[in-house]
């Protein structure tokens, strides 16, 4: 079943959250390995295809886990086990 409601984001903002250079999404816009809508003469990047794009260029992994949103993955994790989801309870 396809996604309703698809998060989409510009250009910009994709560079930003997988720490790379605009011109790298442009690129996959161009090969057409991106899947986007045009919105007043901007591309919106599908997020879904944008998150399995990066997955599959090590590079552009690496980059999003040392550059972009990956570096705060670590800062996120629940350390306090009280609040932490209980593993016996999603059995």
């Amino acid at each position: 079943m396809a996604n309703q409601n698809p998060i989409r984001v510009s250009v910009s903002e994709a560079a930003r959250l997988f720490g790379i250079n605009p011109l790298t999404v442009r690129r996959a816009i161009k090969d057409q390995q991106l899947r986007y809508v045009v919105v007043r003469g901007r591309y919106k990047i599908d997020f879904a295809s944008l998150v399995k794009w990066s997955q599959q260029r090590p590079l552009v992994k690496y980059k999003t886990e040392t550059k972009g949103l990956g570096q705060y993955v670590e800062k996120w994790r629940i350390k306090n086990t009280l609040y932490s989801p209980n593993p016996k309870s999603s059995e």
